[in-house]
């Protein structure tokens, strides 16, 4: 729709000449239960959307009375329009995304009576209804800018304002929102008046959720005693597997962390945390009523890094309360300003606070190889970015804006020392409460605290793109010593800036026991294209140089040629965990640059991946490992590559031991990697149970785990994916049978998935997802090569008709990447060419597409010259 893509100037202009006062909102979702429109969904189905009532009262000034302003509301219809006791047209005022409102005054009152539509993509106010026993649930996601699917508003993050919520709900049902509710009678729910808050982060979740309830309680500095009520729910079908009390234990963990380290007590009175279905994002931070996606609860068992990536979530949720709720950019550009911050703190938090000390460990494996690709893509982008309207925001909750941003600030906490860190926090909430920031907020409390001049660090490091490579230099002596090491910086020739860096320089060498341990350590000031460090002149040979020991800075490490040597005859004898995790990342990130044939690094993980103690890591390498095959080998490659990941999971599998997380973690991967008669048939008889490993127990998420491989290779067809889905006849088993269903080896099978998800809308954004999850198998190359022509000529339909998430799913989906031949890469070129008027946001998704694929080229001709050695 024409006004639905607010712009950056609309944002500012209203902002001054508009300040709101409050909110009433009313709802009305008895709609949600029973028969309706659009209940089916399916074909000849009736196309109109299911609806409820919304009834937004707002009270705000205006700076020049007379003038002419617009309120945002996506809806399919309104009936009653008040500005001021005038009654409005709505079909004269209202064109399905925006109100107008003319000839304001200087206090007015805008009362908006509209029907606003149920979502099944995730955005406004989702309804779901759970298979298992019907009932209906709902929650909603603005994120960005969808609270206008909801209520009216003035949907930008600067025009903050007080928010009550009243809703009348079906009986039997529980109602939550930002603030504290109470039911009043007849269905209708009240909640307290919150402070002053965002559209976006408001927030409501209805339905006959299990919920279940806590307390934390502490004594502040000054004596007071905060109490704060703690309330975690989920689907009533999930009940069973809810380990609340953990959820709990996290919670006040990072409750006791933030009081400790923000001296400034949790401003938003108590403390829900609810698990919703078909959720889009990993969590959002609603103030008093977080939102998490409900794959969190484990329905089968998981590995420790499952756990530790709920508890980052839960603390990086947690963090936002204040970086981003309480204080909040004034406009998308600054989202750095709560997403950095609120990675970094989640795992600072997780580190110092939780069970899951070895947090660092996984910060620079995993949130930091999303950094890295993001930051090579032609859409990469200063951390603070230039964020023109909503589809510029929508994209830029990426790598660059969480992961490299956390990276950042790390880095600056070296710069600037923790206690000056800490205490410019504590400043910029209590200068900045409840208000709106841009970055020289910020930097003036952090020059205030350190006594630094942070105008060249934030140009360096928060306004300019690209990642810096760090290789060491090492010059020996006639008698075998270091007669000079230097760090050697690099930059692309797209974005040449060669930064500051903080890093570590260590030196490792064999122990008499065969280990690789460091035995000498420097910090440097890393400046301009080569540095010398000084301090490690005089010592013994080293077999191992790590120029960004303990992971201080943001940058790809590269290897000389005696520590790549090392690395590929022993990279299993270092012994300190995080260093063997940088080395991975490296080695990684040469496959990904083409600078090592992916064979070799298949190679390092079957030779040493078996000695990894970290279970994030061997995940993380699992799927490098199975990205390293499907993208970066020679074709020629491949199936070789494939037999030889697998036996070695087999075996990893087998020695493995029994009921040990490490079995659960090669048992996924061998699933995954399976593609032989042999391999198919023991997964088969696992499921059947005539075969048998010793401590591995095959719940109901590894059966389909397994069942999935043998979909895609047609062992496993319809009706066996029917008959599992009738033992695990729930909202998670659909999505897997979904997702199964897509992956069988047939023309058919495919032309379906393609067509429920291109050209119609029938399925939930969840179920969107797994057919396209299932869609595109790598042994099926040759079955999808029709798609390649059908992708360029839909997407740009898809991205017009489709929510913006959709939108998202399909062209980022469905991109022919498994036709990674240079004719691909040419039809990208001829859409992008003949679509330059296309939509930014679109090109953009289309040129990320582009990048990866004319990597893997780059990698796949690496690994094909590697025949010649």
């Amino acid at each position: 729709m024409p006004g639905e893509n607010l712009s950056r100037d609309e944002a500012r202009e209203r902002a001054a000449l508009l300040s709101v006062d409050g909110y009433e909102v009313f709802l009305d979702v008895r709609s949600a239960v029973g028969e309706g429109a659009g209940e089916s969904g399916g074909p000849g189905a009736d196309a109109r959307p299911r609806t409820f009532r919304s009834v937004t009262t707002i009270r705000f000034r205006c700076s020049e009375p007379g003038a002419t302003s617009f309120a945002d509301l996506v809806a399919p219809s309104v009936t009653a329009v008040s500005l001021n006791g005038r009654d409005l047209d709505p079909s004269e005022v209202f064109d399905g995304t925006r109100i107008v409102l003319e000839d304001l005054a200087a206090d007015n009152e805008l009362v908006v009576d509209a029907r606003c539509a149920y979502s099944r993509t995730g955005e406004g106010l989702h309804r779901f209804v759970d298979p298992e026993d019907g009932e209906v649930y709902l929650y909603t996601q603005y994120e960005p800018a969808d609270s206008r699917r909801v209520f009216a508003n003035f949907e930008q993050p600067d025009l903050k304002a007080p928010f009550r919520f009243e809703v009348r709900a079906p009986e039997g049902w529980t109602v939550w929102s930002n603030g504290a509710g109470e039911r009043a009678g007849d269905g209708v729910w009240r909640f307290a008046e919150t402070r002053p808050v965002s559209t976006y982060i408001t927030c409501v979740v209805a339905g006959p959720y299990h919920y279940v309830t806590d307390t934390y309680e502490r004594e502040l500095a000054d004596g007071t005693r905060l109490r704060i009520p703690l309330g975690a729910l989920c689907r009533k079908g999930l009940a069973p597997y809810f380990d609340a009390d953990d959820v709990f234990l996290v919670t006040r963990q990072g409750l006791d962390f933030f009081h400790d380290h923000f001296d400034y007590p949790y401003p938003f009175g108590k403390y829900d945390q609810a698990f919703v279905p078909e959720y889009n994002l990993g969590a959002m931070e609603n103030p008093g009523l977080v939102t998490f996606r409900e794959e969190f609860i484990f329905r089968g068992k998981v590995t420790r890094a499952s756990y530790e990536s709920r508890a980052n979530v839960i603390l990086h949720e947690m963090a936002h309360m204040w970086f981003g709720d309480l204080v909040t950019m004034e406009w998308w550009d600054d989202l750095w300003l709560k997403e950095s911050f609120a990675d970094f703190m989640g795992s600072f938090s997780l580190v110092g606070a939780t069970r899951f000390t070895d947090g660092w460990i996984t910060f620079a494996n995993r949130r930091k190889a999303w950094a890295y690709r993001a930051d090579q893509l032609p859409s990469t982008h200063p951390i603070t970015a230039d964020i023109r309207d909503l589809q510029d925001a929508k994209l830029n909750f990426d790598g660059i804006t969480y992961a490299k941003g956390a990276s950042v600030l790390k880095q600056l906490v070296a710069y600037v020392g923790q206690d000056a860190f800490l205490e410019g926090a504590r400043r910029y909430f209590k200068r900045h409460a409840y208000g709106n920031t841009r970055l020289g907020d910020l930097l003036s409390v952090l020059e205030e605290t350190s006594g630094r001049d942070l105008a060249a660090w934030s140009r360096s490091w928060l306004q300019t793109a690209g990642v810096n490579s760090l290789t060491p230099q090492v010059l020996l002596t006639a008698e075998g010593r270091v007669g000079e090491l230097a760090v050697v910086q690099e930059a692309a020739e797209a974005y040449p800036e060669l930064r500051p860096h903080r890093v570590a320089v260590g030196l490792y060498r064999r122990t008499a026991e065969g280990a690789l341990e460091r035995y000498a350590r420097a910090e440097v000031d890393v400046h301009g294209p080569r540095t010398v460090v000084a301090e490690l002149a005089g010592q013994d040979a080293p077999d191992l140089v790590l120029v960004n020991d303990d992971d201080l800075t943001y940058c790809k490490i590269r290897l000389d040629a005696t520590s790549l040597a090392t690395l590929r005859s022993g990279l299993g004898d270092v012994t300190d965990p995080l260093a063997r995790a940088l080395c991975w990342s490296a080695l990684w990130n040469m496959t990904r640059d083409a600078l090592l044939p992916a064979r070799d690094f298949v190679d390092l993980v079957l030779r040493f991946a078996g000695r990894e103690s970290d279970i994030g890591v061997l995940q993380m390498l699992h799927a490098w490992a199975d990205s390293a095959l499907v993208h970066y080998a020679a074709p020629g490659r491949r199936k070789t590559g494939g037999l030889l990941l697998a036996e070695g999971a087999l075996r990893e599998l087998r020695d493995a031991a029994a009921g040990s997380e490490h079995q659960l973690a090669w048992a996924r991967f061998f699933a995954a990697m399976a593609s032989d008669e042999a391999d198919l048939a023991l997964l088969r008889g696992l499921l059947e149970g005539s075969e048998k490993i010793d401590g591995l127990e095959v719940d109901q998420e590894l059966r389909w785990a397994f069942l999935q491989p043998l979909a895609a290779h047609g062992v496993a067809d319809e009706a066996v994916l029917a008959a599992e889905l009738a033992r695990d006849d729930t909202a998670s088993g659909k999505r897997h049978q979904v997702r199964c269903l897509a992956a069988r080896p047939s023309a058919a099978v495919k032309a379906q998935a393609w067509a429920q998800v291109v050209e119609s809308d029938a399925l939930s954004n969840a179920l969107v997802e797994a057919t396209i999850a299932g869609f595109a198998q790598p042994s099926q190359r040759e079955l999808l090569a029709p798609y390649a022509e059908k992708y360029f000529a839909a997407i740009e339909r898809v991205w017009s008709e489709r929510s913006i998430q959709i939108g998202m799913d399909v062209v980022s989906g469905l991109f022919p990447e498994l036709q990674d031949s240079p004719a691909t890469l040419e039809a990208t070129d001829a859409w992008l060419s003949a679509h330059e008027d296309a939509a930014p946001a679109l090109r953009r998704l289309v040129l990320e597409a582009r990048d990866d694929l004319a990597r893997a080229l780059r990698g796949q001709a690496c690994d094909a010259a590697a025949d010649d050695r």
